[in-house]
């Protein structure tokens, strides 16, 4: 047995000792740790930090749950007060399949994936088959899938169809988007707002186009938010506060548009694009006097709603585009030499040909008329009697006056991206091409600017687009009328206006394809040649024009302007004149039409504000109409007015006829005696078909009178008194 050291027998002898020695050693040890444990509790507690982290924003953080408040975009009308593009959502769907996605009992994930995809078939362009193989994904720990551009921009409507489904697992994102519930209507002119990239939710629309564009800063709202503190639930805590800023709803533009006018317009672009497939097309009516846009279009054009054709054309031709105007420009030459007293009408000159510097400049009938006065150039369109004219005045008196009627300057309509145009007589040559509309580039709105002083007794007046913008604090601002400078006088205006008259009425004229019986018409057409790509010489070829006309009606008083112009026609199978009265004529027709008035009339007659009888009982209506000087027509049984024609606070003369609809069933009235314009009113109202025949007044009607209006058209028979 190995003898212990005495050490350890000492040890051993003193167990209790020992101990005694690790008790106290251990409770050192614990003493010390609740010591520093309650300073390090002191100071997190006073403090109210760990590791530099502030405890007290590191909780509000978790508990703190922040709500974007979204703003609405704000809404662009025309001049009635209906809606051209208004606020809306689309929506996004897509399929969870981990199937760990509960809630305790309830699977959160899809459960039936063929019946899914039988289902989701019905309202998705993608095929049964295609649904079924992408809620398949090869990998197994895919969380969710989304189903590609089929899946987006769903629309409130397909959205609930899906939900009423009651599909587990499918669920919906929403983004912000813009509705234009009459598609192709004035697309370039009102616009587009669109997501910005990689636009979150509650991101707001960005307008890139058009209205949406120039007036980004009025129609945008203002996001609002609500913060709250809430526990692991999303409950609420208690005696927690709520912090809150209201969201701020975008404000509204109201256009000078006239929906019934612009729709109408529309129509007639699209026949005669589908028929003759021009490069380019457009058109812009204008009420002169006041220089509000009653209607202008495009094509190419694009839905809106759907972003079709979008790809083709982003850019608005009426004000980005500058280009060569041709013989429209003739009106401006010619104001321009009456006004500075270097127009001699009564004199002779030679047509077919004339030399300026080492170029002849040739007429449209290259073999000319023989030697004829100066006054029948211009309803001839002739180019060498117009260089004629210019070389009367010289560059420096046309440049003069070609400032004076706003070319080379923008002319601020209020639209984005508008081109100032170009000219610059370096030489004759330049000046004496610029007299028949070559070697001047130009835009649309300032030929509308332009030729409104030759309608409006010699006083130019500005475009507009926009009758009154409401911002988000609900100020008004209201654009009026703006004149821009007096380039001519009245006794200019007037011989101008004679001269276009000719085009229409002379034997000699160019613009017979436009007459319009009953119709005092002016008017000056526009054939331009266009540059070749290398930028030596122009294209050749039937087709390779820019064909224009300019006209205004009723030419002694002009209430309305309409230009046209239409870049090589693919399938000309028609004079370009006849092409282009396809839409000259029916629209200024329709204009005139709803109008209602001929100019004798406005001259002789008392004009008046109708006043405002919509939502008012009709026997009230109707008294407080006649009581302005107004007949009244009826339609329908009711005895509520919902809608009037011509709308309140529109001037019409006194004793015109103002429909009224009422609440009840719609019912045809009797049309005896009515004028073309009161029968569109009529059918502009109640949104029913008609067809006019004859001309004069209402004699005959196909419904009689207190019929239900249906679907069937309704012929009415008219004949002068």
């Amino acid at each position: 047995m190995t003898k212990k050291s005495p050490q350890r027998q000492a040890n051993a002898i003193h167990p209790t000792r020992n101990r005694k020695r690790f008790g106290i050693i251990l409770m050192l040890l614990t003493t010390v740790g609740l010591v520093a444990f309650a300073c390090r509790f002191a100071y997190v507690a006073l403090g109210g930090k760990v590791d530099s982290a502030n405890l007290s924003q590191y909780r509000q953080k978790v508990i703190a749950q922040k709500t974007v408040l979204k703003a609405k975009r704000g809404t662009i009308y025309d001049r009635s007060g209906n809606v051209i593009a208004e606020d809306s959502n689309t929506y996004t769907v897509y399929a969870v399949l981990d199937q760990n996605y509960v809630d305790g009992k309830k699977k959160l994930y899809v459960t039936d994936k063929a019946k899914t995809a039988k289902v989701l078939a019905k309202y998705l362009p993608l095929s049964e088959a295609k649904i079924l193989a992408l809620l398949n994904p090869k990998s197994k720990k895919t969380f969710q899938v989304e189903f590609g551009s089929a899946g987006t921009g769903l629309s409130l409507a397909t959205k609930q169809q899906i939900q009423a489904e009651n599909l587990s697992g499918i669920n919906f994102t929403d983004s912000p988007s813009r509705l234009y519930p009459n598609g192709v209507f004035a697309s370039h002119v009102v616009g587009l707002a669109q997501p910005q990239n990689n636009a979150k939710s509650t991101d707001q629309l960005v307008g890139v186009m058009g209205l949406e564009k120039q007036f980004n800063n009025v129609l945008k709202g203002s996001n609002g938010y609500r913060t709250s503190q809430t526990d692991a639930y999303g409950y609420q805590l208690p005696d927690s506060q709520v912090k809150a800023k209201a969201a701020v709803n975008g404000g509204a533009v109201t256009t000078t548009i006239d929906s019934s006018l612009q729709s109408y317009l529309e129509t007639l672009m699209t026949s005669v694009a589908t028929k003759y497939q021009p490069k380019s097309l457009s058109a812009v009516l204008e009420n002169p006097q006041t220089g509000e846009i009653l209607a202008a279009s495009q094509r190419p054009t694009f839905d809106p709603s759907t972003g079709e054709g979008l790809g083709n054309m982003w850019r608005d031709i009426l004000v980005e585009d500058n280009y060569e105007p041709g013989s429209v420009m003739k009106i401006f030459t010619l104001a321009a030499a009456i006004q500075s007293g270097k127009y001699y009408p009564n004199s002779y000159y030679k047509s077919g040909t004339v030399k300026v510097a080492d170029t002849t400049i040739k007429d449209w009938n290259t073999t000319g008329w023989g030697t004829i006065p100066l006054s029948q150039a211009f309803p001839r369109s002739s180019n060498v009697g117009m260089v004629k004219i210019e070389q009367s005045m010289g560059a420096t008196v046309f440049s003069e006056y070609l400032r004076k009627f706003g070319f080379g300057q923008q002319t601020g309509v209020a639209l984005p991206g508008e081109t100032s145009g170009t000219f610059d007589f370096g030489s004759y040559l330049d000046s004496a091409m610029a007299s028949f509309g070559q070697s001047i580039d130009v835009n649309t709105m300032q030929l509308m600017q332009a030729v409104s002083a030759v309608a409006n007794d010699g006083t130019m007046v500005k475009p507009r687009l926009v009758e009154k913008i409401t911002d988000k604090q609900g100020k008004t601002t209201t654009y009026k009328r703006q004149v821009v400078s007096k380039p001519i006088s009245k006794a200019t205006a007037d011989q101008v206006t004679e001269a276009m008259r000719q085009v229409v009425t002379a034997s000699y004229g160019t613009g017979a394809a436009y007459k319009m019986n009953g119709v005092d018409l002016a008017v000056k057409t526009g054939t331009a040649q266009i540059a070749g790509a290398s930028g030596n010489g122009y294209l050749t070829g039937d087709s390779n024009y820019v064909f224009s006309v300019m006209g205004m009606a009723p030419a002694s008083h002009p209430k309305y302007v309409l230009y046209i112009a239409m870049k090589q026609p693919q399938k000309m199978t028609a004079p370009a004149e006849s092409i282009m009265a396809e839409i000259f004529k029916p629209m200024m027709a329709r204009a005139l039409a709803l109008d209602g008035t001929s100019d004798t009339a406005a001259n002789d007659s008392e004009v008046a504000s109708v006043p405002n009888v919509t939502n008012t009982a009709l026997a009230t209506g109707q008294q407080k109409l006649q009581n302005a000087g107004f007949a009244v027509a009826t339609i329908g049984t009711g005895n509520q007015i919902v809608q009037q024609l011509p709308t309140a606070g529109g001037s019409a003369l006194k004793g015109a006829r103002v429909l009224v609809l009422t609440n009840g069933a719609m019912t045809m009235p009797d049309v005896s005696g009515w004028s073309k314009g009161d029968v569109l009113k009529l059918a502009q109202l109640t949104g029913k078909k008609f067809s006019l025949k004859g001309s004069g007044y209402a004699t005959q009607q196909s419904l009689k009178a207190g019929s239900l209006l249906g679907d069937d058209q309704v012929v009415i028979q008219f004949k002068q008194k």
